[in-house]
């Protein structure tokens, strides 16, 4: 029998206490709250409603109007056995945020335990035989998707994919704290790195991100109109989990939420970020159409109109459509040991989404999981600085005194789409015009070799 080692019982009671009364999390009413915990699963919908409010542009109609052709594509050559799609890998960037506790002890993470949450999307991902991830399912899809730990940094040099970072904050209560200082503060380049941030959220009741396991940022849309406040989502795109539901216990025992220790939170959380809904599309209609527009798009998911929060019997929760209620897929409520299904229609979604959506797209050629940079092409891209940062009407690519010059430099803006591009054959090519770029953030990558180093800028 696993071993399964729960936070304190008190606490546990106390999220029970006040879980049923009303909660407002990013401006929104939170209407799903576990009955028997009172822990919140997931606020990425309300996260994406806030953001829309941000910024008219990202809009859902448009986004799925956008998509759809896209995944009625793939599914098609998945269905047809004419795909030539190959296994996709994701380099992952895992922020441990803490406050000075021992590498092992409360939110600052032991290796292990980030790695064992690797191992877990790995195997939900890719439908693998004999683990947790498997199953049996008709409609059961090995989504083609594999996660691997960044093994270079943003300036080239090496790391294991785990960055600790000490903020000085035990907990993080609140949604400015997080969206404006922990992820902006923290964030590798979104266009080369999967960012994942793992940190103690508040347990009070009355915080705002008070018993949230976590929240994901949906992918946006290409060539959709409007580029301001799309930048400030560049800052913060990827997702952000609990300690307490990050990780299982079957490898790294610890502090864990009662059943939410064996990794699923991220597996849910990580289906967001690649274009996947809840199974019950975020309403309580029962009826779908032919595109599912209804519900979460995937019409091989049988329509629900709510979640559920374990898999102790067989739900219905819309008896006049076909089908139960898909309990076991990672999109629903259930608890981790539940889990254990993506389908095909949910795979064409993400590999849509992985192939055209802007800081989707670009990862998976970034070179973040190959070895780091050489000694020859670390000296060139060591000391590298952009100035002035912000910049008005131009930028200098600093490099150390010196030193050989790169190669080439390419700008991308907030939604990975490259907007400048030069090779480098003098110190005059270093000097950049901002003057015609819209106000927000930008990424400046420079080449030297087979390695680069990304750095961020901001246009005044």
């Amino acid at each position: 029998m696993k071993t399964k080692l729960f936070t304190l019982l008190a606490l546990v009671a106390g999220y029970a206490s006040w879980g049923q009364s009303q909660r407002t999390v990013f401006g929104n009413t939170v209407e799903k709250i576990n009955p028997n915990n009172g822990l919140i699963k997931c606020v990425s919908t309300e996260y994406e409603n806030y953001l829309q409010s941000q910024d008219a542009s990202r809009n859902t109609t448009a986004f799925e109007q956008w998509i759809a052709p896209k995944v009625e594509n793939i599914k098609n050559q998945l269905l047809s056995g004419k795909s030539t799609a190959t296994v996709v890998t994701i380099p992952v960037v895992v922020h441990v945020i803490h406050n000075g506790d021992a590498v092992g002890s409360n939110e600052n993470i032991s290796d292990a335990r980030v790695l064992s949450q690797i191992t877990v999307l790995n195997q939900d991902f890719r439908r693998m035989l004999n683990t947790n991830g498997y199953n049996d399912n008709a409609v059961g899809a090995d989504i083609e998707v594999e996660f691997c730990m960044a093994q270079r940094k943003p300036d080239g040099t090496a790391t294991n994919g785990i960055d600790r970072v000490n903020l000085g904050t035990a907990n993080w209560a609140t949604e400015s704290s997080v969206e404006g200082t922990l992820k902006p503060n923290t964030i590798w380049d979104p266009t080369q790195y999967f960012n994942i941030w793992v940190c103690a959220f508040s347990t009070s009741a009355s915080a705002e991100l008070g018993g949230v396991l976590g929240y994901a940022q949906f992918p946006y849309g290409s060539g959709l109109s409007g580029l301001s406040g799309v930048t400030n989502t560049a800052n913060t795109d990827g997702v952000i989990i609990d300690y307490r539901c990050f990780g299982t216990s079957e490898i790294a025992p610890g502090t864990y939420f009662t059943d939410y220790d064996l990794g699923r939170t991220a597996t849910h959380e990580i289906g967001h970020c690649f274009g996947l809904r809840h199974i019950w599309g975020d309403n309580t209609s029962c009826t779908v159409n032919a595109t599912d527009s209804a519900k979460d798009y995937c019409p091989d998911t049988p329509a629900a109109a709510n979640e559920n929060y374990d898999c102790a019997a067989t739900y219905d929760s819309c008896p006049s459509a076909t089908g139960n209620d898909m309990t076991e897929n990672y999109m629903d409520y259930t608890n981790d040991s539940c889990m254990n299904t993506f389908t095909l229609n949910q795979k064409a979604r993400i590999l849509a989404v992985i192939q055209n959506s802007p800081r989707r797209s670009t990862l998976p050629t970034s070179l973040a999981c190959q070895a780091p940079l050489s000694r020859s092409e670390f000296g060139v891209l060591d000391n590298l600085k952009l100035y002035p940062n912000p910049a008005t009407d131009k930028v200098i690519i600093n490099i150390s005194e010196g030193t050989d010059l790169p190669d080439a430099y390419q700008v991308f803006n907030a939604l990975g789409q490259k907007i400048a591009e030069g090779q480098v054959a003098s110190s005059a090519d270093l000097t950049l015009s901002t003057e015609n770029w819209e106000s927000g953030v930008y990424f400046v990558k420079v080449i030297k070799q087979d390695s680069f180093k990304t750095l961020q800028l901001l246009k005044k």
